[in-house]
């Protein structure tokens, strides 16, 4: 499946070292101005090559929106945008061509399919996620005109936690990096890794502010559920927690329950979502990235005819895919929440008759 969602739909398309990646927004409502440079500073935040603590391929990550935008505002009909690809290095690839890389698609695409192209990943490689980042950042537009907002940071880099939350200051660090406590020893253990070409995971923390109460569509299409399917659905996220997550088993009810006063809940270890449906409150949400699969260490792995051999991988890789991950969670973030907003507005009469009632 390469298409996301129910009424905010987004479909992409391309490979890492194809022509081009892009995507199709179909269900945006007509009248929503179009920022154009809000759209491309989001890619900007993503684009790869802009450290040393990232993967050395450098592309400009220009987006061109092709259709559904006409001086400057949505026309109601899809959005199609692409983002040429200019960096390729497909030559570096040449020597896993009939091997697999462990840890990564390669096995699994290839006895899904019979083929795969090999070439940086193809249509599994997290290069695809700019394509993802440029439908968000239409569904953040929308959203903002609502008043909700979705910001995202790094939490934790190879076990080193933020204490202290500013999702201000992670705009500015070089690593998204929520607390400057921290920042440090979280990119001294990405350096430090990637000279013994390895590589770390961490954390990504995501939150919405300014959500309404009702979005979600029980039973089977839950807010937490929608989420956790979004930001499984990135590239290396191998869990997902919602508000306190896995705390939350070792709290009596008495202390995880969120009391609720007349000016809203006391506390927040839902994660803003109750029964599916949101609650008000912030949302919250932390994905989990595991350690970048591309390292250059020597590791066993078998050929397509099965078999045993040593792979030794070249190619520019991010020895931390949780830095430029956090971008792909608050576009997969505002994906959902856009289409929840969309889907919620038929559920009661009052909406329709605002609309329709003459």
């Amino acid at each position: 499946m390469n298409t996301f969602a129910q009424r905010f739909r987004l479909t992409t398309f391309g490979e890492s070292h194809g022509k081009a990646i892009g995507c199709i927004v179909d269900g945006v409502p007509a009248g929503l101005k179009i920022d154009e440079e809000f759209i491309q500073a989001q890619l900007d935040r993503r684009k790869p090559g802009k450290s040393k603590l990232e993967t050395a391929r450098k592309e400009d990550d220009r987006v061109e929106i092709l259709s559904g935008v006409f001086e400057g505002v949505s026309t109601g009909t899809p959005i199609a945008m692409v983002i040429f690809n200019t960096n390729q290095k497909s030559r570096d690839y040449s020597n896993i061509k009939d091997m697999f890389r462990p840890a990564h698609a390669d096995f699994t695409y290839f006895h899904k399919y019979g083929l795969r192209d090999y070439r940086g990943g193809g249509r599994s490689s997290a290069r695809e996620t700019a394509a993802r980042v440029a439908g968000g950042a239409i569904a953040q537009l929308m959203l903002k005109s609502l008043g909700i907002e979705i910001k995202s940071g790094v939490y934790e880099i190879d076990g080193i936690g933020a204490k202290n939350i500013d999702f201000e200051y992670a705009k500015t660090s070089i690593l998204n990096s929520l607390d400057a406590d921290v920042e440090k020893l979280q990119e001294r253990a990405v350096l430090d890794a990637k000279d013994k070409h390895d590589s770390v995971g961490g954390v990504v923390l995501t939150v919405a502010t300014g959500v309404p109460v009702g979005l979600g569509e029980p039973m089977y299409h839950k807010l937490d559920g929608v989420l956790a399917d979004a930001m499984m659905g990135i590239n290396a996220v191998k869990a997902v927690e919602i508000g306190d997550g896995i705390d939350v088993v070792k709290r009596k009810g008495s202390q995880n329950n969120d009391a609720i006063r007349a000016d809203g809940f006391v506390t927040n270890h839902s994660g803003g979502i109750l029964g599916g449906i949101s609650n008000g409150d912030d949302i919250i949400v932390k994905s989990y990235f595991k350690p970048t699969p591309s390292i250059f260490q020597e590791q066993d792995t078998v050929d397509v005819d099965n078999r045993e051999l040593k792979c030794n991988l070249k190619g520019r890789h991010d020895p931390c895919v949780a830095i430029r991950g956090a971008i792909v969670t608050e576009a997969m973030m505002a994906l959902v929440l856009a289409d929840m907003v969309l889907l919620n507005m038929g559920r009661k009469m009052s909406h329709l008759e605002a609309i329709y009632s003459r």
